[in-house]
């Protein structure tokens, strides 16, 4: 397969920031070849986009083979092979099925790998694209008991998801999801996990395909990974272990692994002194709390890292403190023409005062994006001014069945004691939090179905002083819309 192609755009990655950046290049530039380059034989793909607000924006994600792509794109070409070797300041890239690119930008949207416990255990499984996802199915249908670590995204839709099955969920916080809400907006969801869950048997929004593992899919020896999962990864695959009508959930807070142990090791040690009381299993976790549970198995969600790995050496690309490739506000790296976004990339710039990088599936897209037009406008020698969706954080999602809006500095990120919270908390109904400094507000949590996101994205993002209404600002009986029309 050995080739060498004078081309003018390359982007590396499956993901949705890839395939972003891909489809918007390919668009613009038709007559120029676009090269997108994948480890995976199928990419994700951004379907039922819209546009909730100014920020706020909903997306399905699905995921396609690359072949989708190219029908769409006449001069888009996907090359599924990892990529071998980067030289920037030649401008070459060389993959690892021998092909060698001679660019004019590049843009690398790699994104991230799981942070695992612990590397080639067979007890430990981590969560990240789709295959660990069926895997993770797969050994839940037999399994009793798993211990979930981490306190992120994933773990949060794991814990609530899976039936048939005890959970033990052990978290480094004093509260349930702290990536995403405070203490409060954890209490209000806490009741979920004990409740029957409703009817979710709701078709699957996302297309599946099964990779060919024996042929082309393959993801050969160097035992690549696929891209991230979407944000809607457990619906369709049923999570069911193998009891039952039992199942329940156990939060350990404040601790993490001490030591994990197989059985012949746990059989071996001097922790060993009742097997009858802790049962025989295949492992076992001991926390830092001095607990011990026996399980089937351990998963490990604590976060990601950016993957990098491919592109650093003989290069000299700047690293942001999280070891992700460090990005100014036009999305450029330190190596000239190299362009990164998503979860593989670090915002290197001064921020707006209420936004912050959060690896998320909304960022992924807008960053994507963004690059292209970044590229197009350095390609075509026009200025471009950073994007509006950077001015405000926002996200939407779902936890526990509710729909969950995030605005802002949310979680009072960064503002030390100078803020006040407003909190509204109708038990299984909504919880509602205002981030208020110097009256004025600059952030939200709103959890359920409370049609206040527009209204809080409005008084975010022109700052008024609302010192004169106070608690009222949250009074249910004032449609607060009205108010600020």
């Amino acid at each position: 397969m050995a080739s060498e192609k004078q081309v003018t755009f390359v982007i590396v990655g499956g993901g949705i920031a890839g395939v972003t950046c891909a489809e918007q290049i390919a668009s613009q530039f038709t007559s120029d070849e676009v090269y997108l380059l994948t480890a995976s034989p199928l990419v994700k793909t951004v379907t039922n986009f819209k546009q909730v607000s100014k920020t706020l924006e909903e997306f399905d994600i699905e995921e396609q083979p690359s072949s989708v792509l190219e029908e769409k794109y006449p001069n888009l070409k996907v090359v599924q092979s990892a990529v071998k070797l980067l030289r920037a300041k030649e401008h070459l890239l060389q993959t690892e099925n021998g092909q060698t690119f001679h660019y004019r930008k590049l843009c690398i949207c790699s994104g991230a790998r799981p942070k695992l416990l612990t590397q080639d255990n067979p007890h430990v499984l981590g969560i990240r694209d789709t295959d660990s996802a069926q895997e993770f199915q797969k050994r839940l249908s037999k399994a009793k008991r798993i211990v979930v670590i981490g306190n992120g995204g994933i773990a949060l839709e794991l814990v609530y998801e899976v039936e048939g099955c005890e959970v033990i969920w052990a978290i480094k916080d004093k509260a349930i999801g702290n990536t995403f809400f405070d203490a409060g907006a954890a209490q209000f969801l806490i009741p979920s996990l004990g409740a029957d869950k409703k009817d979710r048997s709701l078709p699957c929004k996302r297309a599946r395909y099964a990779t060919d593992k024996t042929g082309a899919g393959h993801s050969g020896a160097s035992g690549e990974l696929g891209s991230a999962l979407g944000p809607d990864w457990h619906e369709g695959i049923e999570l069911r272990g193998a009891v039952q009508n039992s199942s329940g959930v156990h939060v350990e807070y404040e601790c993490a692994v001490d030591k994990l142990y197989t059985q012949q090791e746990f059989l071996q040690s001097k922790l060993n002194t009742n097997t009858s009381e802790l049962g025989l299993w295949p492992a076992y976790v001991q926390l830092t709390n001095k607990k011990i549970y026996g399980c089937d198995f351990v998963v490990s969600a604590t976060g990601v890292v950016p993957n990098t790995d491919p592109f650093l050496n003989g290069n000299n690309f700047k690293l942001a403190e999280d070891h992700g490739l460090r990005v100014d506000d036009h999305m450029r790296t330190s190596e000239q023409d190299v362009y990164a976004a998503g979860d593989v990339c670090t915002a290197g710039w001064e921020p707006s005062a209420l936004w912050q990088q959060m690896r998320l599936w909304t960022q992924a897209r807008q960053m994507g994006w963004y690059a292209a037009r970044c590229m197009a406008a350095d390609v075509q020698e026009e200025a471009i001014e950073l994007d509006f969706c950077f001015e405000l954080f926002s996200h939407i999602t779902k936890f526990f069945n509710y729909k969950v809006v995030l605005l802002g500095k949310f979680n009072a990120q960064g503002l030390g004691q100078d803020h006040e919270l407003l909190v509204r908390c109708t038990k299984g109904q909504e919880y509602v939090k205002v981030v208020l400094t110097g009256g004025r507000m600059v952030g939200a949590v709103l959890i359920g179905e409370t049609d206040l996101e527009e209204t809080f994205e409005n008084l975010i993002l022109n700052q008024m002083d609302l010192s004169r209404y106070g608690e009222e600002l949250l009074n249910p009986n004032i449609d607060i819309e009205d108010y600020f029309d």
